[in-house]
This record gives structure tokens, sequence and C-alpha cells, in this order.
């Protein structure tokens, strides 16, 4: 890899960690995406950093957890889908545009039905192994 791609997926995923504490302190901005953008940016740049990344106190055992098992944690499901719903009535009481609330809608369903067919904890995962289920319901 030519040095100039190393330093730009480098800067990449520190942008992309910068965010991730934005939105870990800051209601309504995610912070799960930033994180996976980092770990793929680190892991094609720097595996000092994409080490660094995985046990950071705050972010390692939610990377390792979606990378391993591919947990989304419970908590993390019900604080998105009451970010989406304010979001949702922001938009609504701000514009009162009826088809960008309804297309918003939509869409936030959409991302919230594909992050609940995860599982929530590991040992949901677990059970799921065991029962011979998919890790998520919807494949």
């Amino acid at each position: 890899m030519n040095t100039i791609k190393k330093y730009a997926y480098i800067a990449l995923g520190l942008f992309c960690v910068g965010m991730a504490y934005i939105g870990f302190v800051v209601p309504g901005i995610p912070f799960s995406i930033f994180l996976v953008i980092a770990a793929w940016a680190f892991a094609k740049s720097s595996p000092r950093l994409h080490a660094w990344l995985y046990n950071h106190p705050w972010f390692g055992k939610f990377l390792t957890n979606w990378t391993d098992k591919r947990v989304f944690p419970t908590k993390g499901k019900y604080a998105m889908v009451l970010v989406m719903s304010s979001s949702l009535a922001f938009l609504w009481f701000s514009t009162g545009n009826l088809k960008a609330v309804a297309w918003s809608g939509i869409f936030m369903v959409l991302v919230a039905i594909w992050a609940w067919r995860y599982p929530g904890t590991v040992e949901e995962h677990t059970k799921r192994i065991k029962k011979g289920h998919k890790v998520g319901w919807i494949k």
C-alpha cells in the first residue's frame, strides 16, 4: 500500500473515532457506525491503531462482540428507537412536511428492523447457536 493511501485510511479512522466519541456523549449522533468504519480503516492501515481500538475501554467490547458474534446491545437498540422517534417528532413539529416524515419514518423502521434482528447479548447469541437458529434472523 502506498504511503498516501495509508495516511488517508489513518485520517479517516481518526476522524471516525472522534465522531464516535462525540456520538457516545451526545444523544442523537450514532457512535456505532463510526466505530465500524474506524475499525475497517485501521485494519487497512495500522495494526497498532486497530489493536488500540479493539482494546479501548469504551468501544472495545462493543466492537469485539459485533465482530465475533454480531451482538448489537439491547440498550443501544432502545436508545436508537428513542432517538429516531424523537427525531421524527421534531421533524414533524418543525416542518409539518408529511412526506418528509413518512419517508424518514420508513427508512428509520427499516434500520430498526435491521438492528433488532441481531442478538442483544452474548447469552442470547449462545442460545440461538445452541438451538440451531441463525444469529441474525433475517438472512
